[in-house]
């Protein structure tokens, strides 16, 4: 996160689309439990979780301080169990689920994977690769498109990030 910390959380987002279902708001919740151990040790509260046929088959989040390493973004550490686990590298019919829109590196993963389905609960507005900074996701000359559903719990997935970085300004200033 480049920039003054906690800059670019402070909006609300409207949730609710109709094609936001109970199961998306159900594996949603679980990445924001992922995102919540990022907290918890000192990293930016990301957390994914890839889901196929109503079952998680990976599960991240931020580990980039702890393991000093630029690419241990939740999407990847997801994305790399996946693929793991299904002992394939084309996840053809996963849904990734995301508390924050993607950067350009983990949209270019989820391409290079074949992912289905991505969902994400907040904007970025400093690394958004669905739009807000870049639009990676949406680019029609990839010879893969993913199915996009922003905001599913955008506003938890918000305060999260607002609450980390309040916390590590407060830190700071101590």
């Amino acid at each position: 996160m480049g920039g003054r910390p906690g800059r670019g959380y402070n909006r609300r987002v409207v949730e609710n689309s109709p094609l936001v279902t109970a199961e998306d708001e159900q594996w949603m919740r679980l990445a924001l439990a992922q995102a919540a151990q990022a907290a918890a040790l000192g990293e930016v509260p990301v957390g994914a979780v890839a889901v196929f046929q109503g079952q998680v088959i990976g599960a991240g989040f931020n580990r980039k301080e702890c393991d000093q390493d630029p690419t241990a973004h939740a999407e990847m550490l997801a994305i790399r169990q996946a693929a793991a686990r299904q002992q394939n590298w084309r996840l053809i019919d996963v849904t990734l689920y995301c508390t924050l829109e993607p950067c350009p590196m983990c949209a270019g993963a989820m391409i290079q994977a074949r992912v289905r389905r991505l969902v994400y609960g907040a904007p970025d507005t400093k690394f958004g690769a669905d739009g807000s900074i870049v639009a990676v996701l949406r680019e029609p000359r990839f010879n893969h498109q993913i199915e996009v559903t922003a905001g599913v719990l955008a506003n938890e997935a918000i305060a999260l990030m607002q609450a980390f970085f309040r916390q590590l300004r407060q830190k700071s200033v101590e």
